[in-house]
């Protein structure tokens, strides 16, 4: 079992880009491409076996999803909801902070 720095919902923000985004899903260590690892700048490549976190992402031109490793992410403490429209679908609790889902929609 691994410790991560933050959960499914929570609102993030890339301590070096410009986006923010909610974390739909964790994967303990690095599980992607070795080619998509291989095209990150040398300098800026996180280490492989740290937790690195699904977003639904945005930037205020694009939604995307990301990839990104705990060492890049920082609390968004903007409170603000997301705008990307794969959020309302996956979540449809947003309590201020956080996103969650429940059984029952509320509108």
């Amino acid at each position: 079992m691994i410790e991560t720095k933050f959960s499914i919902g929570q609102l993030v923000k890339h301590k070096f880009l410009p986006f923010r985004g909610v974390i739909y899903d964790v994967d303990p260590i690095f599980n992607n491409t070795e080619e998509w690892y291989q095209s990150i700048p040398k300098d800026f490549r996180p280490k492989k076996d740290q937790p690195f976190y699904h977003l639904f992402a945005e930037n205020g031109q694009i939604f995307y999803n990301a990839y990104v490793s705990e060492q890049n992410l920082l609390i968004d403490e903007s409170k603000l909801k997301s705008n990307h429209p794969d959020v309302d679908i996956f979540f449809n609790v947003f309590d201020g902070e956080k996103y969650h889902q429940s059984k029952a929609k509320i509108n």
